[in-house]
């Protein structure tokens, strides 16, 4: 087995935005309690993984998608003999920055953000674990950690990662395909791969868009037929192909086959007619609130008691996130727009639809009624 050691000393990867005296937990144990805790994982339970605000609670959402990649990145770690607790407070924060209504959503904020840098949701993960989680005070997440967040990009298929040697101002990236610096950040990056293409199918074939018979056979015998049969084929291969290349890598052929079968999930699942339908609904809904709330920001500013006397509760609420983040927001001199996206970006998919009808349809008035009705 070749030695894989992490190309950073030590020391960088555990320093912190602000520096603290570290407890029983390590550093990396600490940062996993901080994510768990924290609002944005919260919400994680009811954001779409690939099936829209699925009325099914066997159907996987982002949440039980971060559970799966950290239970895998750790299976690969500790055979590997790299650091558990690093790999898998990396899985827990790595989609804290995904939109409501999955990539669609975050499809729908690149476009409207697109004259401020656009949106994808590894660069906005980093800022919510640095900026915006805890009331604008952020998480203070290690070195390592941030960096294996930014660097996650799930939806890239290499062959093999290395880690990259070189330490950078993480909030300076500006595009995606950067490696990440450490062997266990690479690891996330694959292990999100493995967790999702045969619960993907699972899911499909429970929603009826998919019959088992409709995978390719190739795929079905050498990688498995049920999702834990693939990632038990995934994982133990890249086991195998690491120890023996000293990079994170899979085999050729398995290789291959992943790709294929994530070529078939484009295809059959992700790109399938009733999702289309569906995320044409979710983007009209995104859209709708963007301009309404674009529309409140430009009227009201930072006047706080207007937003608060507002007959919609979304305005109120809305009026609230942005004086809680004020700091923040003056600091950067942060645009509407992007004020706007970060409040529509942490959104759950129940809570967009919850807000979409506050919008059109006003509060029920409340009437003084008699105790009896005689």
């Amino acid at each position: 087995m070749k030695d894989m050691k992490n190309p950073l000393s030590p020391e960088t990867y555990v320093q912190r935005l602000r520096p603290r005296e570290e407890d029983i937990r390590g550093p990396y144990f600490r940062d996993q309690t901080a994510i768990i805790h924290s609002m944005p994982f919260r919400r994680l339970k009811h954001k779409t993984q690939v099936f829209f605000s699925p009325d099914n609670d066997h159907v996987c959402t982002r949440m039980e998608h971060t559970l799966h990649v950290a239970t895998i990145a750790a299976a690969i770690c500790r055979v590997l003999g790299l650091d558990v607790d690093l790999a898998q407070a990396i899985s827990l924060g790595h989609d804290l920055g995904h939109a409501p209504f999955g990539h669609r959503g975050e499809e729908v904020l690149d476009d409207l953000l697109r004259e401020h840098g656009g949106f994808n949701h590894e660069l906005y993960a980093l800022r919510v674990v640095d900026k915006l989680a805890n009331d604008g005070a952020g998480l203070n997440l290690t070195y390592g950690v941030r960096d294996g967040i930014v660097c996650h990009c799930g939806e890239k298929y290499e062959k093999q990662i290395q880690p990259r040697k070189e330490q950078i101002d993480l909030n300076e990236i500006r595009k995606l395909g950067i490696y990440p610096s450490t062997y266990e950040g690479c690891i996330v990056r694959m292990s999100d791969k493995i967790s999702y293409l045969g619960r993907d199918i699972e899911d499909g074939i429970r929603a009826g868009i998919i019959n088992e018979e409709e995978v390719p056979g190739n795929i079905r015998e050498i990688l498995g037929r049920k999702n834990g049969e693939i990632i038990d084929t995934l994982v133990n291969d890249l086991i195998d192909e690491s120890q023996q290349t000293g990079a994170i890598s899979f085999s050729d052929r398995n290789h291959q086959l992943m790709r294929a079968l994530y070529d078939f999930n484009m295809g059959n699942i992700y790109t399938s007619a009733p999702l289309e339908e569906y995320g044409m609904f979710c983007e009209k809904i995104l859209r709708t609130l963007f301009d309404e709330l674009i529309r409140i920001y430009q009227k009201y500013g930072r006047d706080y008691p207007k937003y608060d006397n507002d007959p919609v509760p979304l305005f109120r609420r809305f009026g609230r996130h942005v004086q809680k983040l004020a700091g923040v927001y003056d600091q950067e001199q942060t645009p509407a727009e992007v004020i706007v996206s970060d409040y529509i970006a942490g959104m759950t998919d129940n809570y967009a639809l919850a807000c979409v009808h506050e919008v059109f349809i006003p509060e029920p008035i409340k009437f003084d009624l008699p105790r009896t009705l005689i």
